[in-house]
């Protein structure tokens, strides 16, 4: 049976990562499994709640990333540990409740039919965002304005973490060759793949209380315009789309 790996990068989410992973392991499918990933940064009790879940799932493995450096290492890090072993298909997710499980079969549905990369959509007919600050969400669909025209993409929405992979594209990937270590990582994952088979699934997205800093803002708009030139750097063998 294909094994499908969410990789699930957690930290100070107690409050929420009890009933996230629930709802996960409830989804009718025996072949998915739950890779949380955290480092030091976590201070409260999610990795103890983990523990306790995986005692219970043997589809939950926590991967405590030691050398982290932030939440798009663990990511990354996380992909790798998935590939290492054996996933065939890779979901991303936020773990806060921002991402919710119940869209996850879309993400399935659409890798099932053969697409390379499935990118979840807040701004695509469907979508929603709740809860959510509204200078948020003009950073978002700002974000992804700017973002298709200085890049040339043409999704709906650039900078959502709920994406999905085939075991392929991240293989062909240098996961360490990325120029993102915060929110514009989204946006690169979005524009190499590009040219490959993708497609955009509606979800709603849970507003968080995390706030975006200015320096955070200034270093993604830095970093946009030198991704075309980092490219080169990231396939490690050429795929067609």
């Amino acid at each position: 049976m294909e094994k499908t790996v969410i990789v699930m990068p957690v930290a100070n989410e107690e409050s929420t990562m009890e009933g996230v992973l629930k709802e996960i392991m409830e989804l009718p499918y025996d072949n998915l499994y739950v890779y949380p990933v955290i480092d030091s940064y976590s201070k409260d009790r999610t990795e103890e709640i983990i523990r306790d879940m995986e005692k219970k799932y043997d589809r939950i493995r926590l991967i405590f990333h030691k050398a982290s450096r932030g939440v798009i290492t663990c990511y990354l890090y996380g992909f790798k540990m998935a590939l290492q072993d054996g996933a065939v298909r890779i979901i991303e997710m936020d773990g806060g409740g921002s991402h919710r499980p119940k869209d996850i079969p879309l993400f399935i549905e659409k890798l099932d039919m053969g697409y390379d990369c499935v990118w979840g959509s807040r701004f695509m007919e469907g979508g929603d965002i709740m809860d959510h600050p509204l200078y948020r969400r003009i950073l978002s669909s700002g974000g992804t304005i700017l973002s298709n025209v200085v890049l040339g993409t043409r999704l709906k929405d650039m900078t959502s973490g709920f994406e999905a992979f085939q075991r392929n594209i991240l293989e062909s990937m240098d996961l360490d060759a990325f120029l993102s270590r915060g929110h514009m990582y989204q946006t690169e994952m979005r524009f190499y793949c590009r040219k490959l088979n993708t497609v955009e699934v509606p979800i709603t997205y849970v507003g968080s209380k995390s706030s975006i800093k200015l320096k955070s803002v200034t270093e993604a708009l830095s970093l946009l315009f030198k991704l075309k030139k980092n490219e080169k750097n990231i396939w490690k063998k050429e795929l067609k789309g």
